[in-house]
C-alpha cells in the first residue's frame, strides 16, 4: 500500500476511534470515511494499471480495496442510518482476509513486522464483526485498539516510508517491539473490560 495511502488511512482510524470513544460526531467522522474510501479506491485501480501485471503486484495492491470498502462502507451506513450487520459480516471477511495476508508476508517474504501488523489488522476487523454484525456493546474497548492501531501500524509507518527511514533494519526491529507491546496493552485492556462488564452484569442481575 503507498504511504500516501497508509497515511489517510490512519487519519481515517484515528477518527474512527475517537467516534466510538465518545469525542467525534458521526456523521462528520463518516464524511471523512467517504473521502478516504473514495481514495483508497482510485488508488489502487491506478497502481494496477500502471503496475507489472503480475500476481504479486495484483496481490499487493489488492489489499488497499480492504480498506477503501470498509471506509466507504461505514461512511455510507453511517450517513444513510443504515443497519451495521452487513458492515460486520463484511468486516469478518476482512478479518479473514488480512490473516491470508499475514500468513503469505510471513512464509513468502519472510517479513516478520508486516506479518504482525496485518495480524492486528485483523484483530481490528474481528472486532468491528463482533460490534457490528452480533451488536456486542464493545465500543469503549475498539476506540482504544484503533486509536493505538491508527498511529502504530498506519500514521508512523506512513511517514517512516516518506522519509524513507522504513527499509531500516534497525528501526524495523524497534517497531517490531512496539507491536508486540501493543498487543500486550491490547490483551490487558480486554482483561479490564471485561472484568468491568462480568461486575455490571452481575450488579444488575442481584
Amino acid at each position: 500500500m503507498g504511504a500516501i495511502g497508509l497515511l489517510f488511512s490512519g487519519a481515517a482510524l484515528f477518527l474512527n476511534s475517537l467516534m466510538l470513544l465518545g469525542k467525534a460526531e458521526e456523521k462528520s467522522v463518516a464524511f471523512f470515511n467517504i473521502l478516504v474510501g473514495v481514495l483508497q479506491v482510485i488508488t489502487p485501480i491506478y497502481l494496477m494499471i500502471t503496475s507489472d501485471q503480475s500476481n504479486w503486484s495484483m496481490f499487493n495492491n489488492g489489499a488497499v480495496f480492504l480498506f477503501g470498502f470498509t471506509y466507504l462502507y461505514l461512511g455510507a451506513t453511517i450517513l444513510k442510518g443504515f443497519d451495521s450487520s452487513g458492515l460486520g459480516w463484511y468486516s469478518l471477511w476482512v478479518a479473514m482476509m488480512a490473516l491470508v495476508y499475514a500468513i503469505v508476508f510471513y512464509i513468502q517474504e519472510n517479513d516478520v513486522l508486516n506479518a504482525l501488523i496485518w495480524v492486528m489488522w485483523a484483530f481490528l476487523w474481528f472486532l468491528f464483526y463482533l460490534s457490528s454484525a452480533l451488536k456486542k456493546p464493545y465500543e469503549a474497548f475498539i476506540g482504544k485498539v484503533a486509536f493505538v492501531q491508527s498511529w502504530i501500524t498506519l500514521t508512523f509507518p506512513s511517514l517512516f516510508m516518506l522519509l524513507d527511514m522504513w527499509q531500516s533494519a534497525k528501526l524495523q526491529q524497534i517497531w517490531m517491539i512496539v507491536c508486540v507491546i501493543s498487543s500486550f496493552y491490547f490483551a490487558v485492556e480486554a482483561i479490564k473490560f471485561f472484568k468491568v462488564k462480568k461486575k455490571q452484569l452481575h450488579e444488575v442481575t442481584q
